[in-house]
């Protein structure tokens, strides 16, 4: 890849952004107020505002192999917090998408190194819904629903959180788990029911 041609391109979107709204630069640099924040694979397919139809100011984004919310993730933690205590986004959504390498790379038997704890949380996945993912007898198929399982289950990591259970008892924060379908290019709906799942951690995760 020629880096010349990014400041190439650069110079263009400026200059199409000053085309549509001359003051676009002036009023993206007072501060942002995103209503949501999305928690997406680090795979260069999955681009968060694009592929939302969204720009600039829209989105708080966290990305990381396979999308993950782990409670000891320091990097995520923050995120989760910031956007939520003091940016009051009323949305998170977590997406994955099939043909998800981390997935994939997470049911080898290979020593991955330094991916193989961060990896073992999918297997853990895995590991709950091994009923149904054993009974699928296609690879890929496989794949494409430990990709949902996975998601939903970041989902529930959210919700266990005291932010998000404060956010939600104090403004109706919601949490959504989407797939994107790298072959159509279309965003699936996994209709995560957060009531649900928050009465049925209610018991353990319960914070005030």
């Amino acid at each position: 890849m020629d880096l010349g041609k990014v400041f190439e391109n650069n110079k263009k979107w400026i200059k199409d952004k000053l085309s549509n709204n001359p003051k676009y630069f002036e009023e993206l640099g007072k501060g942002q107020n995103p209503e949501l924040l999305f928690i997406g694979c680090s795979d260069s397919r999955v681009t968060s505002e694009e592929l939302m139809g969204l720009g600039p100011g829209d989105v708080f984004v966290h990305r990381n192999i396979a999308n993950m919310v782990i409670s000891i993730d320091l990097n995520v933690m923050s995120v989760v917090n910031y956007a939520v205590n003091n940016l009051k986004v009323n949305h998170i959504i977590v997406c994955g998408h099939y043909e998800c390498g981390g997935v994939k790379a997470a049911m080898q038997s290979a020593d991955l190194g330094i991916l193989n704890p961060w990896l073992r949380n999918i297997r853990d996945v895995y590991r709950i819904h091994k009923n149904e993912l054993n009974h699928i007898e296609n690879e890929e198929e496989k794949y494409d629903r430990l990709v949902e399982l996975n998601v939903k289950e970041q989902c529930v990591n959210l919700i266990k959180t005291a932010a998000v259970q404060k956010a939600y008892r104090d403004r109706g924060l919601q949490v959504h788990g989407w797939v994107f379908d790298v072959h159509t290019g279309k965003l699936i709906d996994l209709k995560i029911d957060f009531e649900r799942y928050l009465k049925d951690i209610m018991e353990i995760y319960h914070l005030d």
